[in-house]
């Protein structure tokens, strides 16, 4: 993983305690040898609807987030969703091979407030249809990507 290195990556269950212990980070979850999920509310702001998501990370892998309920597709209706992975939606929070998230890093630090950023975007994105929220896909052309991690993930994804 990009800037990570064996010394400095958190386990399982050091993302795990520090999930439980955040005073920003209400949920409940389940701690595995192989694996750690979370399940929370999250209501990125006070007019907003109050979304269930879990987070399930497997040792040594990427942070997967699901928003559960509501269905993201019924709220978009017609509209294809921006801004995910597919089979199954998983919400696109950071560019991997970038360094933007690896294991040394809190997910209550950083994929749990990503993730209600990313729900602020979606429900701009409900009223505008325009993603405002930034970002890059896989298969988007960039003629000045010169870092090679960078091209290696995204050519992974597609």
């Amino acid at each position: 993983m990009a800037g990570s290195t064996t010394r400095n990556r958190l386990t399982l269950p050091q993302q795990y305690l520090f999930l439980q212990k955040s005073k920003t980070v209400a949920g409940e979850g389940v701690l595995g040898p192989r694996r750690l999920e979370w399940h929370f509310h999250a209501q990125p702001t006070p007019l907003s609807r109050t979304y269930q998501v879990t987070l399930v990370l497997e040792r040594d892998g990427t942070p997967d987030v699901r928003v559960v309920d509501p269905d993201l597709r019924l709220l978009a209706g017609q509209r294809d969703l921006p801004h995910i992975y597919h089979d199954p939606d998983r919400l696109c929070l950071y560019l991997p091979g970038t360094g933007q998230w690896d294991a040394s890093k809190r997910l209550d630090l950083t994929i749990i407030p990503w993730t209600h950023l990313w729900l602020i975007y979606f429900e701009e994105w409900l009223a505008s249809d325009e993603w405002k929220g930034g970002g890059k896909h896989p298969g988007e052309d960039d003629p000045n990507e010169g870092n090679r991690a960078l091209r290696r993930s995204l050519q992974r994804q597609r």
